[in-house]
C-alpha cells in the first residue's frame, strides 16, 4: 500500500465537466463578483422547451447538442427486474451499476443503461434516478426527492463539458449529470442528493447479492443490447468527441480513467493507471484518511464491439 502525494492526486478533471466552483478568469465577473454568464440562449437551444431560461448558472455557451433531441435517448421509466438466479445475458466480467438501499440491491447492466442513459426508479421507497453517462463513463444515482417533491428525469440531447445534462419533467429545469447540480431553470443551484453507487463485474453482484434483482432487457423500447456504440471511445490518448475545459492539461491522458473524490471544498482525482501499479492507494481528504482500492475483472464498457469483450480495466472502491 502507498499513501499518493496530494500534488499528484490534486487533478483537474477534463474528460468531462460540470464543476460548479470553477473559477471565472480575470475579467469575466461583473462589479459584484459574479461570473460573467453570457448573454441570452439561442433560439435553437430553448425551441420546445417550457424551462425557465432567464435562470441559469453557467454560460448558454457551454451547453450544445449532442445530437438527439429531447429524449431522443429515452430514459426507463417503468423498469422490470429478474431475480440474479434468471439472468442469462450477461457475461461474468460484464459491467453493471450496484446500488443498495434499505437491504434491496440491484444490478443495473450498463449494456442497457448505454441506450437510455437514465433508469426512474424506486428501491426500498426510495425514489432514484440511475444515471450512465457513456462519454464520461460516470455512473451516478441520485435520490429523486427534491423539497418535498418527487422528480422525474429524463435527457435533454444536451452537452456541457462532454457529460449528459438532464431535466426534470415537473419543472423542465436542466441538471449536470456530474455532480447533480442545476445548471438551468428553476432549480438552478439546487443539488440533488446522491446515492452510494459502484460498478463492478456481473458476477461480483451475483456472488455477493445471490437474493438481488437485476434490470431486465424488457424495456419497452427495441435496442441492440449488448452492443458498444462507441467503439474503441475509450483509448486514453484520444480526445472527446466534443470540447471540454482545460483540454491542454496534459498531465493525463485525455481520457484516463479516475477515482473522483469530494469532501466540502476539496477534491482529488485518482488515476487508474496509478491504482492498477500499486493496487491500495492511501490519502488524505478533507481531514479524512481514505483507502481506494483497485481490482481486476471488469470489462470496458466502450472498447470493443460487444461489452462483455471490452478490456479489462478494473474497478476501484473507496
Amino acid at each position: 500500500m502507498g499513501r499518493l502525494p496530494l500534488l499528484l492526486a490534486l487533478l483537474v478533471l477534463a474528460g468531462c465537466g460540470g464543476a460548479a466552483r470553477e473559477q471565472a478568469p480575470a475579467g469575466d465577473a461583473d462589479a459584484a463578483g459574479a461570473p460573467d454568464l453570457g448573454g441570452p440562449p439561442p433560439p435553437s437551444l430553448t425551441h420546445g422547451w417550457k424551462t425557465d431560461f432567464s435562470q441559469h448558472s453557467v454560460p448558454f455557451s457551454e451547453i450544445q447538442s449532442g445530437g438527439p433531441p429531447k429524449d431522443g435517448i429515452p430514459p426507463i421509466d417503468a423498469p422490470r427486474f429478474l431475480p440474479v438466479g434468471e439472468v442469462d445475458f450477461l457475461e461474468p466480467r460484464e459491467p453493471v451499476i450496484e446500488v443498495e438501499v434499505g437491504g434491496v440491491a440491484r444490478a443495473y447492466p450498463i449494456q442497457i443503461l448505454m441506450w437510455h442513459e437514465i433508469v426512474n426508479d424506486e428501491i426500498a421507497g426510495v425514489p432514484v434516478s440511475v444515471t450512465f453517462c457513456p462519454l464520461c463513463n460516470t455512473a451516478i444515482v441520485f435520490d429523486r426527492r427534491l423539497e418535498g417533491g418527487v422528480l422525474d428525469f429524463g435527457t435533454t440531447g444536451n452537452l456541457r463539458h462532454s457529460d449528459l445534462v438532464m431535466y426534470d419533467r415537473q419543472t423542465e429545469s436542466w441538471w449536470q449529470q456530474f455532480g447533480g447540480e442545476g445548471i438551468v431553470g428553476q432549480h438552478t443551484g439546487r443539488r440533488l442528493e446522491r446515492v452510494p453507487a459502484r460498478i463492478v463485474a456481473w458476477e461480483e453482484f451475483r456472488d455477493n447479492f445471490p437474493d438481488g434483482e437485476v434490470l431486465s432487457r424488457e424495456t419497452g423500447h427495441r435496442r441492440d443490447y449488448g452492443r458498444n456504440p462507441y467503439v474503441g471511445y475509450d483509448d486514453v490518448d484520444r480526445p472527446p468527441f466534443f470540447p471540454v475545459p482545460n483540454a491542454d492539461d496534459d498531465r493525463l491522458p485525455p481520457k484516463e480513467r479516475v477515482v473522483f473524490l469530494e469532501r466540502g471544498d476539496e477534491a482529488v482525482a485518482v488515476p487508474y493507471s496509478v491504482l492498477r501499479e500499486r493496487g491500495t492507494v492511501e490519502l488524505e481528504l478533507a481531514g479524512s484518511t481514505l483507502e481506494v482500492r483497485w481490482r481486476e475483472g471488469v470489462a470496458s464498457p466502450l472498447s470493443g464491439g460487444g461489452i462483455a469483450e471490452g478490456r479489462d480495466v478494473g474497478a476501484a472502491e473507496v
